[in-house]
């Protein structure tokens, strides 16, 4: 594995290439990102590619990644270029991806302005609220479990947070109605820490869900983009939106091991499939 730093006007970004550059097979290097998480998510299947190159980075403000724009918030158009310099970078021409969650959505927004990019996307369970028919009520679950965050902190915010992602089907006017559930029932700190800067809890990232997927440009792009969803996840919120994505692209949303956090191995204590995973993801890449 070789580290490098890319400097950008506005970001140092840092990202990994593991195997040669030109690939010693003649595939596109294979890269993976996620948002909000750093390259550390992927180590499990990173080993389980040791066959293929395979790059990984940290966004912007994110791991080993800095910012020098002064900014705080996370949008996907921003994220899109700069693994477009990334992708520059490498030199090696077009890229196959797995990008999970907010890398997925930062996927989408990179293979609509620059659709040369990208070669096979899968885009594992990007939540993008607009392609639901309960839209608005889940940006109300959104703003409601923010002000959880803001009015108590990370373990209270946590756990609306996860309320909400594994509330199973549309959100109701029942879901809306309930009281914030204890973070001690979801094994979270019940004291206050004072910060309020989580990428996940704090509007800081809104961005993203909110992010409005170009469909037809998407639909006439070269890429051939794959929309993943866990088995697990199929009734959530980032199952749901996988599968509507999926629908509005014109496809089925394809069917992989485990939930969310699939790809990842025990040591972030959200333990998927990442062996399972790997083959499913061999199988779906295989097929281009």
């Amino acid at each position: 594995m070789t580290q490098h730093t890319l400097e950008l006007p506005e970001a140092d970004l840092v990202y990994d290439v593991h195997g040669p550059l030109p690939t010693a097979d003649g595939r596109p290097p294979l890269m993976m990102i996620g948002q909000p998480m750093d390259a550390s998510g992927f180590q499990a299947q990173v080993t389980l590619f040791d066959d293929r190159t395979v790059v990984t980075y940290d966004p912007r403000g994110l791991g080993r990644s800095t910012r020098k724009d002064g900014g705080v918030t996370n949008d996907p158009e921003t994220q899109a270029e700069d693994v477009h310099a990334i992708i520059e970078a490498l030199g090696v021409g077009s890229v196959d991806m797995l990008a999970s969650s907010g890398g997925a959505v930062s996927a989408l927004a990179l293979v609509t302005a620059h659709p040369h990019d990208v070669a096979t996307l899968v885009a594992h369970e990007p939540p993008i609220d607009s392609v639901l028919p309960d839209a608005e009520a889940v940006h109300r679950a959104r703003i409601a479990y923010t002000q959880v965050y803001q009015d108590k902190g990370w373990g209270a915010g946590m756990a609306a947070f996860i309320a909400m992602t594994s509330w199973e089907g549309e959100v109701t006017d029942e879901y809306l109605a309930q009281p914030a559930p204890d973070p001690a029932a979801f094994g979270m700190a019940t004291e206050d820490d004072g910060k309020r800067d989580d990428p996940l809890l704090s509007e800081l990232s809104w961005a993203v869900p909110l992010y409005v997927p170009d469909i037809e440009a998407l639909k006439a792009a070269p890429t051939r983009i794959v929309v993943a969803v866990g088995e697990e996840s199929l009734k959530v919120y980032t199952g749901r939106t996988a599968i509507a994505l999926a629908e509005q692209l014109g496809q089925q949303a394809t069917v992989f091991p485990s939930h969310h956090g699939g790809f990842m191995g025990g040591e972030f204590g959200y333990a998927g499939q990442p062996e399972a995973f790997a083959a499913k993801l061999r199988e779906v890449l295989d097929r281009s």
